[in-house]
């Protein structure tokens, strides 16, 4: 991942460390986004709130922005009978995004973000892996033609359908950077362990500009991930994306335990553990990515932290990690349990 040319390549150059933005469903149901409402309607029907998603994060310092288009294949969009707009809905949440980038007065990556089809290729499903890669190309072609600099590919589980979106972001010519959740006892629901997300897609295209782990359980969790990532290739550049501390149920709404200052000491920990491009995930406001800006500006490194670390500042596991087994013992755990 040296020698690339890409806007991304080239700002991680320049500042060593880059602020990802926070979340965008968190903060479009703050906004009036009723459940079951597909977010990437608004960029035509509510464009204003999208800017202000944008601005707010742009704001509070991210370095990168990601698109509102998580669920902009066909599969997702079919839901809300708007399988024939893929292309349309993408481009104009590229260029919302775009139009806040270019007034930023400083570099800001717009990120084209790509989430699960939401369908289970072949064996396991019906969706065939050459139909994933076209899907996943006619959204990337609205978002490059909105002005994306690159397709974020982003809360996968099956490695499979990251090397389907990969291809598709080749096919279109979009640099493209993957993560895997991995919120299933440390792994994504398909299986795959922290230390192999390096190799799932280096082989399509120039490879990723980055690979990494967002949303999962909690800010603890992809800590642990992230742990493993960084061991495996510690010269990889690495994305970290964490849940903003621990999903709550308050009555039929969702609450997220975690503080500006527990977001800001993860976000210095992910400095120490390796991750060089470090945001937030569901639950994080622009008040969080705020707090996480300030801690990685005037961040001193420390040492890498271990699990234990890990555990007695940001809190207990809430799963168990990858390297655990019903009869081995965790890694690096040995003080406190969840």
């Amino acid at each position: 991942m040296t020698d690339r040319t890409d806007p991304l390549s080239r700002l991680l150059s320049e500042k060593g460390v880059l602020l990802a933005d926070g979340a965008t469903g968190t903060s479009l149901f703050a906004m009036g986004l009723e459940a079951g409402e597909a977010p990437e309607l608004w960029n035509e029907a509510q464009p204003d709130k999208i800017v202000k998603l944008h601005q707010d994060f742009v704001d509070a310092g991210a370095d990168i922005i990601l698109t509102n288009s998580f669920g902009g294949t066909r599969h997702r969009l079919k839901l809300h009978q708007a399988e024939g707009r893929v292309q349309e809905l993408n481009r104009l949440a590229a260029e919302i995004a775009r139009s806040v980038a270019d007034k930023a007065g400083r570099p800001v990556i717009v990120a084209g973000s790509v989430g699960p089809t939401g369908e289970l290729l072949v064996p396991l499903g019906a969706l065939t892996y050459e139909d994933a890669v076209a899907a996943f190309a006619e959204q990337i072609e609205g978002l490059m033609a909105g002005g994306a600099d690159l397709a974020w590919i982003e809360t996968m589980s099956s490695p499979e359908e990251i090397r389907a979106a990969a291809e598709a972001a080749t096919k279109v010519g979009l640099p493209f950077v993957y993560t895997g959740s991995f919120d299933t006892a440390g792994k994504t629901m398909m299986g795959l362990h922290p230390k192999d997300i390096h190799g799932v897609a280096r082989d399509i295209g120039a490879g990723p500009v980055a690979v990494g782990a967002n949303c999962g359980v909690g800010a603890s969790d992809i800590l642990s991930s992230l742990l493993d990532m960084t061991e495996a290739d510690p010269q990889a550049t690495i994305v970290v994306k964490g849940n903003c501390g621990i999903p709550e149920f308050r009555g039929s709404e969702i609450h997220y335990s975690g503080t500006p200052p527990l977001m800001a000491d993860y976000a210095r920990l992910a400095r120490d553990a390796g991750a060089k491009i470090i945001g937030g995930c569901c639950g994080t406001s622009c008040d969080h990515l705020a707090a996480m800006r300030q801690a990685l500006d005037s961040h001193q490194p420390g040492p890498r932290p271990t699990l234990d670390t890990i555990v007695e500042r940001i809190g207990p596991l809430r799963n168990k990690t990858a390297g655990e087994t019903p009869t081995g013992a965790p890694r690096e755990r040995r003080r406190r349990s969840t």
